[in-house]
C-alpha cells in the first residue's frame, strides 16, 4: 500500500468515527440550537482546535505516557463524564427552549469556542483515537513525521468541517422552526441534555472500571 492509499484509508476510518453520534457532536448541536448558526460554527471551530492540541500531544509523546499510565487516561475520562454531565444536568433543569427567548442570554462566540476545544479534550474518544489508529499511520519511510501528521490533521479538520457543520446547520434550521414552540423548545432541550448524561454516565462507568 502507498503513501496515497493509506491517507485515503485514513480519510475514511476518520470519517467513520466523527460520523457517528457522540460528544463533540452533541456539543455543536445544542451551541447551533442555542444561538444559531454563528454559535454552532464556533463549536465547531473550538474541536478542530482542539485537535490540533491532540496531534501535538501525540507528537511529543503525551499520548504514550498516558499509555504506559492508565490512570491517567481513566482520571481523564472521570473529567470528561463529570464536565459534559454537568452541561446535561443544566440543559435537563433548564426551563427555556436553549434560548429562542429574546430575553436569554447566550454565551459570546468567543466563550462557545473555548467551551468546544474543552470539550474536544476532554473527549476521550478522540485519546482512544489517537492511541491506537494515529500512530499506524505514521511512517518514517514516507518523509518528515511532522508533515505527515500536518497532512492527517487536515484530514480530520477537513470531516469534522464537514460532518459537524452540517449538523450545525442542520440545528440552526430546526431552531427556526422551535422559535415560536416554547414547549416543543424545552423537550429539545431536555432531549440533548438527556443525551450527554447517557454519553457522560458511559464515558464514567469507563473510567471507574479502568480505576479498580
Amino acid at each position: 500500500m502507498n503513501h496515497y492509499e493509506q491517507l485515503w484509508l485514513f480519510f475514511v476510518l476518520v470519517f467513520g468515527i466523527v460520523v457517528l453520534p457522540g460528544l463533540d457532536m452533541a456539543f455543536v448541536m445544542g451551541s447551533a440550537l442555542a444561538g444559531g448558526r454563528s454559535r454552532g460554527f464556533a463549536a465547531v471551530a473550538g474541536i478542530i482546535a482542539g485537535g490540533i492540541c491532540h496531534v501535538l500531544m501525540t507528537a511529543l509523546g503525551i499520548s504514550v505516557l498516558i499509555k504506559l499510565v492508565p490512570g491517567a487516561f481513566n482520571a481523564l475520562l472521570l473529567a470528561g463524564a463529570l464536565y459534559i454531565g454537568w452541561i446535561g444536568m443544566s440543559l435537563m433543569r433548564s426551563e427555556s427552549s436553549f434560548g429562542l427567548h429574546p430575553d436569554t442570554r447566550l454565551r459570546s462566540r468567543a466563550a462557545t469556542f473555548r467551551q468546544g476545544m474543552l470539550t474536544s479534550l476532554l473527549n476521550p474518544k478522540a485519546y482512544l483515537f489517537m492511541l491506537a489508529i494515529f500512530p499506524q499511520f505514521l511512517r518514517p519511510d514516507y518523509g518528515l513525521i511532522w508533515l505527515q501528521a500536518l497532512v492527517m490533521w487536515l484530514i480530520i479538520a477537513l470531516n469534522q468541517l464537514c460532518v459537524y457543520g452540517g449538523v450545525a446547520l442542520m440545528a440552526d434550521r430546526a431552531r427556526r422552526w422551535l422559535h415560536g414552540k416554547p414547549a416543543a423548545g424545552i423537550m429539545a432541550t431536555r432531549c440533548v441534555g438527556a443525551l450527554l448524561i447517557a454519553a457522560a454516565m458511559f464515558t464514567g462507568f469507563e473510567g471507574w472500571r479502568g480505576l479498580h
